[in-house]
């Protein structure tokens, strides 16, 4: 890695004693965003590793831990990779203890989630079965692995503050890499929360990477392949050994790991099962080298059994033989090298179920001919057929091994926290009765909350906004026309002809509109859309998905919205879908896809666009006027019920100065000069790679770095979020591309209007970015 892409690791403070590089070795992730991973030593995640190191390392950071805590704690560790080191630190400080997961448990509601951005696998939800797990301690501990800028910590706090505002966090990290800067912004952070913070670790120091680190580890990526298909390497022939099945005598009411929650109180309970299933496994384990393999989230029950076993054959006077490891979701280059921290991989398909999405699994550095046995440790949600087929893991550990042990836990299943009602579905709200577009254009799949005093006040910039609507319509209606026609063609193509259009209220919904249209005249088609609620925060409607699972093939739907700003509606999209898709399971033809489809992309961050270009879509300049009357979502728990669409409000009142259908009107005239350019351009655009990069998150991060004390909540993304801030906001600043001039036109003119400052930003994938006021 320091050779070949320039990565170096200096060690700036070793309190324990270790230095930075006898705790973790480098190698390639296979990830886009971030090319470097730091594997640890002393961790048990990608490298067979002593379980008595393991457990020291952990038991080492809770002192630091507790010597930083004031008044009582509670512990959250980071899934997968620290699940088990954070319940060693809570161990350690006698504390309760609770693990993110990417899993869905039927009945428990995540109580707050969270984006780990430069993860392979980027949402963690919080599913404790106590929902005040969190709120009981004036300290919250939060443990980690690695901490290189912090910025995950900080979207952790941020989340969790406004639910469980805590007085003192601390951070408890194996090795701390974060920049003097990096530093700073944290602590302004949690300052601007009213809390202190204070960050332990084992050893400090310092990561250089280069810029075009992510580049380079692609093509070395790339060449070691390469390399390994021209030597034509043949996998191994080895015959398959021995698969041993095992039932852990574990108490279904002992929790296996934190994910639900753990309290000192269970640790004697817990103590005796490990002890009962060591004794269980130390029968089908030869003499000689054996190794413990957890698998993803479940790390500190197979971390226990292979100290346990360890203990057994010290006390014996025998050699213990005992390494411990689990398998993981990170792709990661595998390189057979002795300066190099992957050595060898295997890789196969998730068994996990209900699991955060499918794809490949693998496990790191585990040497054919090495071990007597391995024994592989699973709870019963992983144990599917998926584990046991071939090429699965049970396959794959039995080509390596002569023996292998499979060792079923329980899983800690909490009771439902509330009982869930039987669901009777609403019917959709059609116009004109709700809604000014026609009865055919949008099924609205809300609850109408319209009332009198819910007529808004007229807006004393409504004219400017009108006028504003009317130059960017006459400006760029034939564009938008164009990347309509080019948006529907992919959808077309994706979801057949009996595709459903489902748009995210309420930008999303005249795109929705115009896409039925262009299939309606190019093809003959009469789509069904839907207009649907996502609330930022809440996800989308749950009852809206079960309503279109309960009268369309899920896998027909596609999602539809605007544009992209910084990607969080797709993040959020696609954990809500993925949480329908569970709920729903049983009753489900085929799962939904949480794949959204949107006119203009700038954020890079989805598939199915219109357009990456950043430019003033009309219907951004004004609210419910160009949206069919219909106002934002609402969730109002007083008029919005568990069986309910969520709520909207419909603005008849303002019907004089509705231009819905006229935005409808004046694009659809442009389909039939565009389209000839559209189904030409068409194969071109389906052949090529449009693989999200999330180049606009990364530009939000480094604007929110430079301008904002690295709160990216004060940093809007693209030219349409920008009108919008300079219309209804309260703006800093505003960073314009020098090279999109001619599309940030009225932009700057805004600006000017209201006395923001302007600032000229090359290289954004944006044509602007808008600055809040804190």
């Amino acid at each position: 890695m320091a050779e070949r892409l320039g990565v170096r690791l200096r060690t700036t403070d070793a309190p324990s004693g270790m230095m930075i590089t006898d705790l973790v070795g480098l190698a390639v992730r296979r990830n886009p965003r971030r090319a470097q991973l730091l594997v640890s030593s002393v961790l048990g995640k990608h490298v067979p590793t002593d379980p008595r190191l393991v457990t020291d390392a952990g038991l080492r950071l809770g002192a630091k831990a507790r010597a930083a805590v004031t008044g009582d704690a509670v512990v959250l560790g980071y899934a997968e990779t620290a699940t088990a080191l954070g319940h060693l630190v809570a161990d350690a400080l006698g504390a309760p203890y609770l693990h993110s997961t990417r899993r869905v448990v039927d009945g428990i509601e995540s109580v707050a989630d969270f984006y780990e951005e430069h993860s392979h696998a980027t949402s963690h939800r919080l599913l404790p079965a106590d929902p005040a797990f969190l709120a009981r301690a004036e300290t919250l501990v939060l443990v980690d692995d690695e901490v290189i800028t912090g910025k995950t910590i900080v979207n952790t706090i941020r989340a969790l503050h406004k639910k469980f505002p805590h007085k003192h966090y601390v951070v408890a990290t194996l090795v701390d890499l974060r920049s003097e800067d990096d530093r700073g912004r944290m602590e302004r952070s949690v300052k601007r929360l009213r809390a202190t913070l204070d960050v332990v670790s084992l050893a400090s120091g310092e990561i250089e990477l280069p810029e075009d680190l992510a580049d380079n580890g692609n093509r070395l990526i790339d060449t070691v392949e390469n390399l390994r298909q021209l030597a034509g390497v043949e996998p191994s022939r080895r015959p398959r050994g021995e698969v041993v099945q095992v039932v852990a005598t574990w108490p279904r009411a002992v929790p296996e790991g934190g994910r639900h929650g753990f309290t000192p109180s269970s640790s004697g309970s817990y103590e005796s099962a490990v002890t009962v299933t060591a004794a269980a496994v130390a029968g089908r384990i030869p003499d000689g080298p054996v190794h413990i393999l957890g698998t993803e989230e479940l790390m500190y029950a197979p971390l226990r059994i292979a100290s346990a076993l360890a203990d057994r054959r010290a006390a014996e006077g025998r050699r213990h033989e005992i390494t411990y490891s689990t398998t993981t979701r990170s792709p990661v280059l595998d390189v057979d090298d002795p300066g190099y921290a992957i050595r060898t991989a295997i890789t196969f398909p998730s068994h996990d179920a209900p699991a955060d999405g499918d794809g490949p699994r693998f496990a790191y550095n585990l040497r054919e001919g090495v071990f007597e046995a391995i024994v592989l440790v699973v709870d019963e949600p992983a144990d599917t057929p998926a584990l046991h087929a071939e090429g699965g893991l049970v396959d794959q550990l039995a080509r390596i091994a002569p023996r292998v042990v499979v060792v079923t836990i329980p899983a800690f299943a909490p009771e439902p926290r509330h009982d869930q009602p039987a669901l009777q579905l609403p019917a959709p709200l059609h116009g004109p009765a709700f809604g000014s577009y026609d009865r055919d254009d949008v099924a609205w799949l809300l609850k109408d909350l319209s009332t009198d005093k819910d007529e808004p006040a007229a807006d004393e910039d409504a004219e400017a906004h009108r006028e504003l609507f009317e130059e960017a319509l006459s400006g760029s209606a034939q564009r938008v026309a164009y990347a309509i026609g080019l948006l529907t063609e992919q959808v077309l193509a994706r979801r057949g002809q009996d595709a459903v259009l489902v748009s995210l209220a309420r930008s999303g919904t005249p795109i929705g509109v115009l896409m039925r249209r262009w299939a309606q005249r190019v093809h003959g088609l009469d789509l069904p859309h839907y207009a649907i609620s996502l609330v930022h925060g809440r996800g989308i409607d749950q009852t809206a998905l079960a309503y279109l699972a309960a009268h369309h093939d899920p896998a027909k739907v596609m999602f539809v919205d605007g544009w992209t700003g910084t990607g969080a509606i797709t993040r959020e999209l696609g954990a809500s879908v993925e949480k329908a898709n569970s709920t729903l399971d049983a009753h489900l033809a085929s799962p939904f896809s949480p794949e959204l489809a949107v006119l203009a992309d700038p954020g890079r961050s989805v598939s199915v666009y219109g357009t990456r270009e950043d430019y003033l879509i009309p219907s951004a300049c004004l609210g419910s006027t160009v949206s069919g009357l219909v106002s934002h979502p609402v969730l109002d728990d007083d008029r919005v019920g568990p069986n309910d669409f969520h709520g909207a409000v419909f603005h008849a009142g303002l019907a004089p100065a509705d231009v819905s259908k006229k935005f409808i009107d004046t694009v659809a005239a442009r389909f039939p000069i565009v389209r000839t350019k559209v189904m030409l351009d068409l194969a071109a655009h389906l052949g090529g790679d449009h693989t999200p990069t999330w180049a606009g998150w990364d530009a939000v991060e480094g604007a929110a770095e430079r301008f904002a004390d690295g709160d990216v909540s004060l940093v809007t993304a693209g030219v349409d979020e920008t009108v919008r801030l300079l219309l209804h906001g309260e703006p800093a600043k505003i960073l314009v591309n020098p090279a999109r001039d001619a599309d940030v036109v009225q932009v700057k003119r805004l600006a000017e209007a209201r006395d923001v400052p302007l600032e000229r930003v090359s290289d954004l994938p944006y044509s602007c970015i808008g600055l809040l006021r804190p």
